[in-house]
């Protein structure tokens, strides 16, 4: 699922190609709203919050999208736009101007409502990382709350919003903290750490656009712990690994190093784990990060 840096820079994207030019063309493949149009209305702006996109609609309307596991908005030249767009399968929404048209694939939700509730979809989000009012220390207080595990608690939108498994494994590798820690057990302290170090993260993947936190922009050598599952840890030389984390019916993936985070993972069955990519025997780690 994309993280809270990639979603806000699918907004500001969309936002630059549509905020404050006429829709000219509205089509919207999603059955609570296939019949609304919304031609001949102006874009005010699109913004984020945590993984939600808002795009804000004159006359009072929002069209709310989040992306999910493999949903992404496109912008496509309009004068150039093939129809093979508009028989995409995969198309769910398509909003064109005079310049420049916005294409939704496999968007995992789409909404249309007045702007005046958009607290409906979105009001029960934490503080936003990459938002203007982002609050350290109210997202703290989220998560010491927690009887979750960390990794989880960090997970929980409600606590904070825009962090994903992909910023979350790697700021607990960078704070040496075991992803199973029973949040509320940490210190506030360490807990500070470990939210400003995601937050640090995403507003730089925000800025350069690049997801790193090794300071390698090379694809393979980006990250230290996450998707690298059967690789040797790049600080302790021990085997990265990837197990389960939350509960049974709404588990994630969760990257860490045994040797600098405090040994296996409650619900990891220790099995040797081949890297991702690999077709050697050995038990494949799982792919939903």
């Amino acid at each position: 699922m994309p993280e809270g840096d990639t979603v806000w820079r699918t907004a500001a994207r969309l936002h630059e190609a549509l905020a404050g030019r006429d829709i000219v063309e509205s089509d919207l493949r999603w059955p609570e709203i296939s019949t609304a149009d919304l031609t001949g209305r102006a874009t005010i702006e699109v913004v984020s919050r945590g993984k939600h996109i808002l795009h804000r609609i004159e006359g009072g309307l929002t069209l709310h999208s989040h992306l999910r596991m493999e949903g992404q908005w496109r912008v496509e030249a309009t004068a150039g736009l093939s129809d093979r767009w508009r028989r995409n399968p995969q198309l769910r929404a398509l909003l064109g101007a005079a310049d420049w048209t916005a294409l939704g694939l496999r968007l995992g939700m789409l909404d249309l409502l007045p702007t005046a509730r958009e607290g409906e979809l979105v009001g029960h989000l934490g503080p936003d990382v990459l938002g203007a009012d982002w609050d350290l220390g109210r997202a703290v207080d989220n998560v010491a709350a927690s009887r979750a595990p960390v990794g989880q608690a960090l997970l929980d939108q409600r606590n904070l919003a825009g962090v994903g498994t992909l910023w979350c494994a790697e700021a607990l590798f960078l704070e040496r903290v075991p992803p199973w820690t029973t949040a509320g057990e940490l210190d506030r302290s360490v807990l500070e750490r470990i939210v400003s170090r995601a937050q640090r993260l995403i507003d730089n993947g925000r800025r350069h656009a690049t997801q790193t936190s090794t300071g390698s922009y090379r694809a393979d050598d980006a990250h230290y712990v996450h998707a690298r599952s059967g690789r040797p840890c790049r600080r302790c030389g021990a085997t990265v690994r990837v197990a389960p984390i939350g509960d049974p019916n709404r588990e994630r993936t969760m990257f860490y190093c045994p040797g600098c985070q405090g040994g296996l993972g409650p619900t990891d069955d220790g099995r040797p784990q081949a890297p991702l990519g690999s077709n050697r025997g050995a038990t494949r780690s799982r792919r939903s990060y």
